[in-house]
């Protein structure tokens, strides 16, 4: 009798869906969280803080508060990788997708390749917490206990 546990089936729609779903949520809770960021030192909103390489940097505050933002979004982003990817193997390659096409994005943005040490830091940071939490997020639920219920217990 063959088991059903853990089957892996190749279901590239699943995969692309799920990448989809992890871009929304990098991308909507990195708005969220520069919103927040925005209302603390009230400076205008724009994507020039999510794309742009010069934002990102200790010098001023609004660079320390704009990393202080993708820390916290990569934090909401393991998160999303327990609630929908589920599964500890896979947290390192969406991770991975989700900062690459967020490198895409930036370099299409600013017409050449971020440059900015302090980027490079940040998002190399930013996959770090989101790979390793999530992981182990997603290891916590994996290796939970399954319960057996084989009948009520006698005692004998």
């Amino acid at each position: 009798m063959a088991s059903n546990f853990r089957s892996y089936i190749w279901d590239p729609v699943l995969i692309v869906s799920q990448i989809v779903l992890m871009q929304c949520i990098y991308y909507s809770f990195l708005g969220l969280w520069m919103a927040g960021v925005d209302s603390l030192v009230q400076t205008s909103r724009s994507l020039d803080q999510i794309f742009s390489y010069n934002v990102l940097g200790f010098a001023t505050v609004q660079g320390r508060l704009s990393m202080m933002a993708f820390i916290l979004n990569s934090l909401t982003c393991a998160l999303g990788l327990w609630f929908f990817i589920r599964r500890g193997k896979q947290c390192l390659d969406f991770t991975v997708t989700v900062h690459f096409f967020h490198m895409i994005g930036c370099w299409i943005y600013n017409a050449h390749l971020p440059g900015a040490l302090s980027w490079w830091l940040v998002n190399v940071a930013c996959m770090a917490l989101m790979a390793v939490i999530g992981e182990y997020l997603c290891m916590r639920s994996e290796l939970r206990a399954i319960p057996v219920n084989s009948g009520p217990k006698s005692n004998l």
